[in-house]
C-alpha cells in the first residue's frame, strides 16, 4: 500500500489534464489529486493508473477514465452530507471520490467478488461508505430513499423507474443509457411526477447487470 510523492506527482499532472478537459469543481480535482488511483488497480499495471483511460480489474469489470469518474462527480453537484446512492461499485474508485466529497454514501455491487474485494480494500484505505450492498442496482434501495443524488456507473439499456421514484424532489440522477454507447442522460427530478432530462454526450460503460432469478 505505497503511496510516494511520485505518486502525488502524476496525480496532481492528471488533475491538470482533466481541468484542460473541462472539468472545473475544484473539490473534484481534490479528490482526484487525494486519492491513490494506483492502488486501486493491479500493481503490476500501476505505470498506465494516472493515465487518464479506463483499465480492466476483476469480474471482467473496468476502473473507469478519471475524466468520466470527474465528469460524472461535476455533474452531479455533490454537496457535503448528500445522501447519494451509487449503482456500481465496482473498484471503489468512484465512491473514494463520493466520500472525499463528504457524500453520505450508499453503494450497490452486482458481482460478488468485486463486492467482497472492494468492501475489504475501500476499509484498508479508510474510505467508509454508510452502506456496501451487494444486489441489483436496477432495483434501487427503496429502504433508504430518497436520495439526494443518485449516480449510475454502468450502461443501462433503459432507465430503472425504481431509481427515479427514489428520488428527492430537487435530486439529481446521471445515468448512462444505452446498449453498445451510452449517452450520459442526467434527470432532474422537479416535482413527484415532474422530471427534467438533459442528454451530456456519448460516453463508453461495461454493461449494467440485473440480478439473476
Amino acid at each position: 500500500m505505497r503511496d510516494t510523492a511520485k505518486h502525488q506527482g502524476l496525480r496532481n499532472q492528471l488533475a491538470n489534464v482533466l481541468k484542460d478537459k473541462g472539468i472545473i469543481d475544484e473539490k473534484v480535482l481534490n479528490a482526484i489529486r487525494n486519492i491513490p488511483r494506483h492502488l486501486f488497480i493491479d500493481s503490476s499495471f500501476e505505470s498506465h493508473a494516472y493515465q487518464d483511460k479506463a483499465f480492466p480489474i476483476a469480474a471482467e469489470q473496468t476502473i473507469s477514465q478519471p475524466y468520466t469518474v470527474a465528469f460524472q462527480s461535476q455533474t452531479l453537484q455533490v454537496k457535503p452530507s448528500d445522501k447519494v446512492l451509487e449503482i456500481g461499485t465496482g473498484s471503489g474508485y468512484q465512491t473514494a471520490v463520493l466520500l472525499e466529497l463528504k457524500a453520505i454514501v450508499y453503494s450497490i455491487e452486482r458481482q460478488h467478488e468485486l463486492f467482497k474485494n472492494t468492501s475489504r480494500f475501500l476499509r484498508k484505505l479508510n474510505y467508509r461508505p454508510k452502506k456496501l450492498i451487494f444486489g441489483d442496482g436496477y432495483k434501487g434501495l427503496p429502504d433508504e430513499a430518497p436520495f439526494d443524488k443518485i449516480i449510475v456507473t454502468a450502461g443501462a439499456p433503459f432507465v430503472p423507474k425504481p431509481l427515479l421514484s427514489q428520488l428527492k424532489v430537487g435530486g439529481r440522477l446521471l445515468i448512462p443509457v444505452g446498449e453498445t454507447k451510452q449517452i450520459m442522460t442526467l434527470f432532474i427530478r422537479k416535482s413527484i411526477k415532474e422530471f427534467e432530462k438533459h442528454e451530456l454526450g456519448d460516453f463508453a460503460f461495461v454493461p449494467m447487470l440485473e440480478e439473476k432469478n
